[in-house]
């Protein structure tokens, strides 16, 4: 059995043991065991994480924001029902974690089946909402910092890069985060992000790499008060809990190729 993602003329091919469990809903969410990548988690058609390269992906969305703040306590994140991210941040010394999460079938799914949140939905300094995500930064206190780990943008998740989602975002916390899709082969959805994003003060990219994600090559924007100067001292409480982060990763997710550069600079003139 195989699973099949395929993007702009290109794609995934995944061997496939079984399907483990699925759900419809707001969205169509199945979890799959794979021959080579462990446990998959696919949300309409799309892949979310696996097992064997989830580190690299929530171990940079988290942990890039998190070091780059002096003292965060407070964070917020909208998405992240796989409980990958949060697991993450529950790794530093913060005092309050809100998750917000539109589909509930991705939490309870990924809790029973997947179970990459190691326990984290059940830390007492977590609050679990089943909201909008857009619609909750409205009405939500400020936080620290707010970690964005959405899907794709179109369908539940596409008000989640919206201008005046970000608009709202920057005045809501200081340090924000956001996965930024492939500059690659999701060249319109990037750049979409890049224009909308421009509203954050200080915004700016930085990418890594998650082997099953669209070619590889992946891309996140940052913004606010972030520093360079606490990323050594933060990582210290940190050290021997991660899989794939560490400051020399850090640092180097920021020296982007000349391409990129171009890229980035050509949309925002552009403003498309």
């Amino acid at each position: 059995m195989e699973f099949v993602e395929r993007y702009n003329g290109c794609g995934l091919l995944v061997s496939v043991k079984k399907k483990i469990a699925e759900a419809y809903g707001i969205q169509k969410v199945e979890i799959f065991e794979t021959e080579s990548f462990g446990k998959m988690l696919v949300i309409d058609g799309k892949v979310q994480v696996t097992e064997f390269d989830e580190p690299f992906y929530h171990e940079m969305l988290v942990h890039v924001p998190m070091n780059s703040c002096k003292n965060a306590k407070s964070v917020l994140i909208i998405g992240g029902g796989d409980g990958g991210a949060l697991r993450e941040v529950l790794k530093h010394d913060v005092e309050k974690v809100v998750l917000v999460e539109i589909d509930n079938n991705v939490i309870e799914l990924c809790k029973k089946f997947l179970k990459i949140d190691a326990g984290a939905f059940d830390d007492s300094r977590v609050k679990v909402v089943i909201e909008d995500g857009r619609k909750f930064i409205e009405h939500c206190e400020t936080f620290d910092v707010i970690i964005v780990d959405g899907t794709d943008p179109v369908g539940v998740s596409d008000p989640l890069f919206g201008r005046d989602f970000f608009e709202i975002c920057n005045k809501k916390c200081g340090v924000f985060c956001s996965q930024s899709q492939s500059p690659l082969i999701q060249r319109q959805l990037f750049r979409k992000m890049i224009v909308n994003s421009t509203v954050i003060r200080n915004r700016t990219v930085f990418t890594s790499v998650v082997p099953t994600y669209p070619m590889a090559y992946w891309s996140f924007i940052i913004g606010g008060d972030f520093s360079f100067r606490y990323v050594r001292r933060n990582y210290r409480k940190i050290k021997g809990k991660t899989k794939h982060y560490n400051p020399e990763v850090h640092f180097s997710a920021f020296a982007l190729p000349n391409w990129l550069k171009e890229e980035i600079r050509d949309a925002e003139l552009r403003g498309n």
